[in-house]
């Protein structure tokens, strides 16, 4: 099943609490990723971060046209990789 966000909650600073259809949850910090992406860069107005929503894949996405794919989120929220991109990285090693 592919992984998917259902909330978003806005946690203040470059942070946020997501959930996703697997029933798990964790906190995403992405000051590193907004610091470094120079697409990311209207994000580093707070007050455009906050602006986050869920588009209708559903990814996070913000008004100023960044988004940020599930699987990513999914990572940095709970600090694992999905099965098939174990997979991935094991038949390419």
């Amino acid at each position: 099943m592919p992984v998917a966000v259902q909330t978003v909650e806005y946690l203040g600073d470059y942070c946020l609490r997501l959930t996703f259809n697997s029933g798990e949850s964790g906190v995403a910090d992405l000051a590193e990723l907004i610091r470094s992406t120079p697409k990311a860069a209207a994000l580093r107005d707070p007050e455009e971060f906050r602006r986050v929503f869920l588009d209708e894949w559903p990814t996070l996405a913000w008004p100023c046209g960044f988004d940020l794919a599930p699987e990513y989120a999914y990572w940095l929220a709970t600090g694992k990789k999905l099965s098939w991109q174990l997979d991935s990285m094991a038949k390419s090693a």
